[in-house]
């Protein structure tokens, strides 16, 4: 059985509760598979002192290491134990199999590493590149650079399926942000099943409803986003989109930090920001045409079509 250690950084702790919140016979097949060492939220019983002295001695081994929240080595801001979570990584990065980064400050420093650039980075990222606090071309023993998972916050499934998929020797590509090509190669917008209204552009007209598109009034973010929220629902049943509440993008490098989240800002009628794909001339092309048809069904409440 391989052994996973989980430290949390500066963070709020919404990724242990997603994770924890994760549907039960998920997590049966997963803790079938991995032996938990240590987690912030449900290790109470157990002194993280010593369980780091023995980790770093070497009389327990760690095949997985789970980064959640920003990396500092200030132990005025932060501190696991007696121990800034730098000292940590630096005792610990030569010795695990895999470095997974959980959540968008894990993986990139997030909102903190905006306050103080100067203390605080993503584990191997920052908003701004490869600038994290292990170097461009660190990589663990079994050759992988740190595998970053975000979201803020990630869905179970998808750390689960990472640490399964590497459990069972299997290989796992990764995209350019070194994320699970398997995950983040669809588009949130990718099974969302308001598609229709985008194709042939009709608007929601609020928030909470069933009808119409999120994307041209309401700052949807489905068509930009690199997330599989569609594909795998949240507790199996839902997505944002689904409950018609817009995507947020929450999974990009860009979240939080930008503005007018429940907004499309436009030009002349055409968004800003097309979806990933087509050039902006393009999508002016086919949104004229598509707006020069009707469809009549899709201009009706659901329960009122036949």
């Amino acid at each position: 059985m391989k052994n996973l250690l989980w430290l949390q950084g500066l963070s709020c702790g919404g990724n242990s509760q997603s994770f924890l919140s994760g549907e039960s016979y998920k997590l049966d097949v997963f803790f079938n598979e991995i032996n938990l060492i240590w987690h912030p939220d449900i290790s109470w019983d157990i002194e993280v002192n010593e369980i780091l002295k023995k980790i770093f001695s070497g009389s327990i081994k760690i095949n997985f290491l789970i980064i959640e929240g920003a990396v500092t080595g200030n132990k005025r801001i932060h501190r696991i134990g007696k121990y800034s979570l730098k000292y940590i990584l630096n005792k610990l990065k030569d010795k695990v199999d895999y470095i997974i980064a959980v959540g968008n400050c894990a993986v990139h420093g997030n909102y903190t590493y905006h306050k103080n650039k100067k203390d605080i980075t993503g584990v191997q990222f920052t908003p701004d590149g490869k600038r994290g606090f292990l170097p461009k071309k660190f990589k663990t023993k079994k050759n992988y650079p740190v595998i970053n998972i975000t979201g803020c916050p990630a869905h179970p499934e998808w750390i689960i399926n990472t640490i399964l998929t590497l459990i069972q020797g299997k290989e796992i590509k990764l995209d350019r942000y070194n994320r699970p090509k398997e995950l983040f190669m669809y588009l949130s917008h990718d099974g969302c099943i308001r598609n229709e209204y985008f194709e042939w552009k009709v608007e929601a007209t609020s928030m909470g409803t069933k009808e119409g598109c999120l994307f041209y009034e309401f700052g949807c973010r489905g068509p930009l986003t690199h997330s599989p929220c569609n594909k795998i629902l949240w507790n199996n049943v839902s997505s944002k989109t689904r409950a018609g509440t817009p995507c947020l993008g929450c999974t990009e490098f860009d979240f939080p930090l930008r503005e007018n989240y429940f907004t499309t800002k436009r030009n002349m009628g055409i968004p800003d920001e097309v979806p990933i794909g087509i050039s902006k001339r393009a999508y002016i092309m086919i949104t004229g045409v598509a707006k020069s048809f009707k469809n009549e069904r899709l201009i009706k409440k659901l329960e009122d079509t036949d």
